[in-house]
């Protein structure tokens, strides 16, 4: 994207504080107004005093001393508004921008964060979105105010001296066409700097939360030699772009220094000609000095500048990515949900280069039935349950809840009558009560403690010390796999949604914890139309229907002693599990 067009994506954040930015404005008006009289009290007493010191009186130099002095305090009033509510406005501007990008994100579908690394998301919302607050604050600013000096500099400038005017002048394109190369190359380091920090962002993030797997084989080494190269190879990106700054700053401060020059001579040459008066010399070399100044500082500003451009690319690229998964136009809110589901000759593969994992699959569950899906990794299993809610949409086909398509139905009502138990317990970081709440924000205290003793809770919560207000740690890993498992059941208790999905909610248990985990779990399908996939096959035998899956489609489809009958398949798999009556593939 051009910088034209990323300026103008980000106008609308600006006009949500556009009385701000026209007071910031103003008060940079008057600062700039502020540092532009100096000079002209200067050549005023200079020219004065150059003709006949005499004339200069006590009254003179009082006005002019009171003159400079109200301007100088309402510079200060001015520069304190900039620095405070103009970095303010510039905060505001970020914190709508986050917002902004995470609701974004929520809307995303599985795929986005199946392929993107957890480290690139943050470090678009927190580093990118950091330099923004002093783009959004400084940007209009810097160029305002350049705008201003360029203006009456030249007017000023021009009055004095025509011919040394534009000689200085027309120094002043030369200077950003000779730094445009440099000021590139620090744009594209800048944003490999961008994209390198949340690939190192990832690999921390991954590393440390992998850190008893890395200490359990002693390979604290070889992590250490991942990072070093990664930080390695970022410094090298750095130092690419410090580079890039350098020529950038060497060729500003040669024609900065060919600017004097030209001041010197022609400007000596001037005054021995008499064709220009030395208080006016004087002023003309403040107005330049004051006018390099600010020329510089626009192009200093370039590498803030750079930073904000890549921020606001970087946040507009993931602004741009189009959810795969929305609500159609005139999609209905679910009322009153029996739970049947229904697939209609439903195919869906992940990526059309990748290969179908389900084709043309059929399959009718009644209201409040209990089936089980069995079958060995990539039949399918998973994709059934993470189709109905709508994680992913189908490829091809129709799935129907209570006869309605469910790409008909608005998310939240679909996904608000679905409860999900998975393998990977996910605690937030907070308490027991909190993350029991979390499946009914409104939830009362008795309510919570009623989900708790439903899921087989209570009596584990009301043996630690701070009961339900115990705080659970990152993702819960101050509790068992057991414990973690019960509070995800009691979070569904308390949903009470008619539909409830079992994605092999007791395979990563020991015995002991899978027995009472079991035994909630039983509770809590009773009266729901409920999908099991089967871990250890003695937890489905009293399935209502047992679905038999392969690469292939489903093989088998019936009761626990049908199937067993059958001794097809499903016969083979049970006998072969042996005592332990677990899958094994």
């Amino acid at each position: 994207m051009t910088n034209i067009s990323l300026i103008k994506s980000v106008l609308p954040y600006f006009k949500r504080y556009k009385n701000i930015l026209i007071i910031d404005l103003f008060c940079a008006a008057l600062t700039t107004a502020s540092e532009m009289v100096l000079p002209l009290i200067l050549r005023y007493i200079a020219n004065i005093g150059m003709v006949d010191t005499s004339s200069i009186s006590v009254q003179i130099i009082i006005r002019l001393g009171l003159l400079f002095v109200v301007i100088k305090i309402i510079e200060l009033i001015a520069v304190y508004y900039m620095a405070s509510i103009g970095h303010i406005m510039g905060a505001k501007i970020e914190t709508d921008m986050r917002q902004d990008v995470y609701s974004h994100l929520q809307t995303l579908s599985d795929n986005y964060y199946n392929e993107t690394k957890v480290g690139q998301i943050m470090s678009r919302m927190t580093n990118d979105l950091f330099d923004i607050t002093e783009f959004s604050h400084h940007c209009p600013e810097e160029y305002f105010i350049g705008a201003i000096k360029l203006f009456v500099s030249f007017i000023i400038l021009v009055n004095i001296n025509v011919e040394l005017t534009i000689a200085i002048f027309v120094m002043i394109p030369i200077m950003f066409m000779s730094s445009s190369k440099f000021k590139n190359k620090m744009r594209n380091e800048q944003k490999k700097q961008r994209v390198h920090i949340g690939d190192l962002n990832s690999s921390i993030e991954d590393s440390l939360l992998g850190i008893k797997v890395v200490k359990s084989f002693a390979n604290e080494d070889i992590e250490f030699e991942k990072f070093q190269k990664d930080n390695n190879k970022f410094l090298s990106i750095k130092e690419r772009f410090y580079k890039s700054m350098a020529g950038f700053n060497t060729v500003n401060r040669s024609i900065d220094g060919l600017m004097y020059l030209i001041v010197i001579v022609f400007g000596g040459i001037l005054i021995m000609k008499k064709r220009i008066e030395p208080g006016d010399m004087l002023a003309y070399v403040m107005y330049v000095t004051s006018l390099l100044a600010t020329v510089k500082r626009i192009i200093e500003f370039t590498e803030q500048f750079q930073k904000g451009m890549t921020g606001i690319e970087r946040f507009n690229e993931v602004m741009s990515i189009e959810s795969e998964i929305v609500d159609s136009e005139n999609a209905i809110e679910l009322d009153s949900v029996q739970g049947e589901i229904e697939f209609n000759s439903v195919s869906f593969r992940y990526k059309e280069n990748l290969d179908y994992v389900l084709k043309d699959f059929n399959l009718k569950i009644k209201k409040g039935q209990n089936i089980a899906l069995v079958g060995p990794s990539g039949s399918g299993k998973t994709t059934v349950c993470a189709l109905i809610p709508r994680f992913y949409d189908v490829t091809s086909g129709e799935i129907l809840l209570d006869g309605i398509n469910i790409t008909d139905i608005t998310m939240k009502s679909l996904r608000n009558n679905i409860g999900i138990v998975q393998q990977d317990v996910y605690l937030f970081s907070g308490t027991i009560k909190e993350n029991i709440a979390y499946g009914k924000q409104d939830a009362t205290d008795e309510e919570i403690v009623e989900a708790a003793k439903m899921a087989g809770a209570y009596d584990f919560i009301m043996e630690l010390e701070h009961g339900f207000d115990t705080y659970v740690g990152e993702r819960g890993v101050k509790l068992s796999g057991g414990q973690k498992q019960r509070i995800s059941i009691a979070r569904v208790f308390l949903k009470n949604p008619p539909i409830l999905i079992l994605d092999e909610a007791t395979s990563a248990l020991d015995n002991n914890s899978e027995l009472v985990v079991q035994e909630s779990l039983e509770k809590l399908s009773k009266g729901r139309t409920t999908i099991t996939i089967a871990h250890r096959l003695t937890t489905i035998q009293d399935a209502d229907l047992i679905i038999v899956m392969s690469s292939e489609g489903i093989l088998e489809r019936g009761t626990h002693e049908e199937l067993m009958n059958k001794k097809s398949y499903y016969y083979g798999l049970y006998t072969k599990s042996g005592n332990n009556n677990s899958i094994v593939y």
